[in-house]
């Protein structure tokens, strides 16, 4: 659908690009057997390469019921490929392309991350089955054909891999937030355990000071208190005079 004016919407335009680069990788991964050094730095690094690379079994162009030892395998024939010594004319971004395949290489090593990962990769399949299930249960419903772009395998995959990459998108969304949150929060906790360190600072300097100052405070309040005794009796001495006698003078 056509936005205003004619231009089209952000979405469209948004599916368009998706479905460019998924036709291109697609190629690239039907020429695997040749594909270039060149070529396979380009893929790893190409715009929105940091959301593309988070599935590994995409970085690594492996399926993901893949055994142990054909992953070994992949990585070491991948990593060879992009491997900065084998690209001196493109050490810089042939470094950065070996980094994403040593990363997702590593993550799949650990059985945790593994699943985590083959579960978002499920999780996508899911969603799109059940999206053309209940699709189909509509236009039935309206009288329509079932037929569906999803019926074809190449397109089901399709609609599966653009899910997929919603899903590792959003979960790395949630991570730095989530990563975010925490820096925040140990931010503040040693914000406040700054301030009461030097609060107890500040309490000791106080009562040391205190302690040293004790002798001269009580000199101070007893030179104080003798001087004013002195003065008391003084003034009451004064208050003891006999009124002065005043002289009558005789004619």
């Amino acid at each position: 659908m056509a936005a205003a004016g004619g231009e089209p919407s952000t979405e469209n335009v948004s599916d368009e690009l998706f479905q460019n680069f998924y036709t291109e990788v697609k190629q690239i991964e039907k020429r695997d057997s040749v594909l270039t050094s060149k070529q396979q730095i380009e893929r790893l690094l190409r715009p929105g390469s940091s959301y593309f690379n988070l599935n590994p079994f995409e970085v690594l162009q492996i399926d993901p019921e893949a055994t142990d030892d054909e992953l070994k395998k992949r990585f070491r024939a991948l990593s060879i490929l992009v491997h900065p010594d084998k690209n001196q004319d493109d050490q810089i971004r042939s470094q950065k392309a070996f980094e994403a395949v040593d990363k997702a290489y590593k993550l799949l090593l650990e059985p945790e991350q593994r699943k985590r990962a083959l579960d978002v990769i499920h999780a996508g399949q899911e969603y799109v089955e059940h999206y053309v299930k209940e699709k189909k249960k509509q236009l039935k419903k309206d009288g329509k054909s079932l037929d569906m772009e999803e019926d074809d395998p190449e397109m089901f995959k399709q609609a599966v891999y653009k899910q997929t990459m919603k899903l590792f998108a959003e979960l790395e969304i949630k991570r730095k937030e989530r990563e975010a949150k925490d820096m925040h929060e140990r931010k503040r906790a040693r914000e406040e355990e700054i301030e009461t360190a030097e609060k107890a600072k500040r309490d000791r300097e106080w009562q040391k000071n205190f302690e040293e100052t004790r002798d001269g405070r009580v000199d101070s309040w007893r030179t104080f208190q003798a001087k004013g005794k002195k003065s008391k009796e003084k003034k009451n001495r004064s208050f003891l005079k006999p009124p002065k006698v005043k002289m009558e003078q005789r004619e």
